[in-house]
Parts: structure tokens; sequence; C-alpha cells
């Protein structure tokens, strides 16, 4: 939804009801995508779109914004890459809370969580390395990769007090998490 917005393209998505979960597939969801996961955009002829990597690039074509997805050179492949680790940052720090919330306690693995976590960690650590170069202006989809992995650990992980080790990264988040885009997004809810 970030790069909806910033493609000019939010206002012409509806959202539809649906409740994703790793074990309870959501049958609303598995009619579109496979994987039953979200998100999943529904095109007006029907097909469908699934994970953010996809979704985001569709909408930035659609949209004619040029500046998420550059077009080649060293800025596409940095850009690419940074959305894998914002992107894997989210997948781990996901994959650590699944293991507490949809786990069974007496099932629950805290060699494994504890290792997701660590990736958590490496990322930050990368993210903090790399704050210089990251843009809030007319970001790329590196950025919004990592805008929102953070924003996630913000929402999610707020124990985890991110910022205290990675103060670089942390004043680029507060400028980034200020553009329009990322205030539209904001999550409201548990």
């Amino acid at each position: 939804m970030v790069c909806a917005s910033m493609t000019g393209l939010a206002d012409r998505i509806e959202w539809l009801d649906s409740a994703a979960h790793p074990i309870k597939r959501d049958a609303r969801i598995a009619a579109h995508n496979p994987l039953a996961k979200v998100p999943t955009l529904i095109l007006a002829d029907g097909q469908a779109l699934y994970d953010s990597r996809v979704i985001c690039e569709y909408l930035a074509d659609l949209g004619g914004n040029g500046t998420l997805f550059p077009v080649a050179g060293p800025a596409r492949w940095q850009a690419l890459t940074w959305q894998a680790m914002g992107d894997g940052l989210l997948d781990a720090a996901l994959l650590a809370r699944y293991e507490r919330t949809a786990r069974p306690e007496a099932k629950q693995w805290d060699d494994w969580r504890h290792a997701q976590l660590v990736k958590v960690d490496a990322a930050l650590a990368e993210i903090e390395a790399v704050a210089a170069a990251l843009k809030s202006a007319d970001p790329s989809i590196g950025e919004v990769a990592i805008g929102c992995a953070l924003g996630y650990l913000d929402f999610r992980y707020p124990e985890l007090d991110w910022r205290a080790a990675h103060p670089h990264a942390a004043t680029w988040f507060a400028a980034f998490n200020a553009l329009p885009a990322m205030q539209a997004t904001l999550p409201h809810d548990a």
C-alpha cells in the first residue's frame, strides 16, 4: 500500500476481507492465490498478482513511477538488493512471531525463533551501515522495503528498541516514516 500511495493508485484499490494465517488457510485468499498469502492483488480482468515484489513493480509501472524501480545499472541492483534485505528482515520477524502466536506452546522451538531474530539483528546492523545512502525523498523499492520492515518491528516488536543500537537507521527511518505514503499505511490494530 505504500507503493500504491506513492504511485497515486491507492484510491483505486478495494480492500477485501481476509484472514491470512500460516496454518488456517483463508479460502477467500486461496481462491486467487494458491499460497493463500497476502498481499494478493486481483486485477479487473481477474488475474491475480501476488506478493509484494510483483505487486509493487506492477503499481510502479501502472502509475508511471520510474523512481521505485530503477531501470538499469548500479541503482537498480542496489534497490533490488535492499528490497531483498527488507523482505528478508520481514520474513524472519514474521516467522519468529508465528513461532509464538501460531504454534502450540509445547511445540515452540526457542533456538529456531532465536535464529530468526539473529537474522533481524544482522539486517538491522546492515541497515545501520548503509543508512547514509538511504533516501527518504523519491525512494526506491529498496528504501520502501526497509522502511516497511522497520515499521513492522515497531508494530510487532516494540520491546526490541532497535533504535537504541542503530541511531543512523533510526534517523533515516524518522524522515522516511514521515512520508505521507507511510503515514497513510500505519497499522491501527493488534
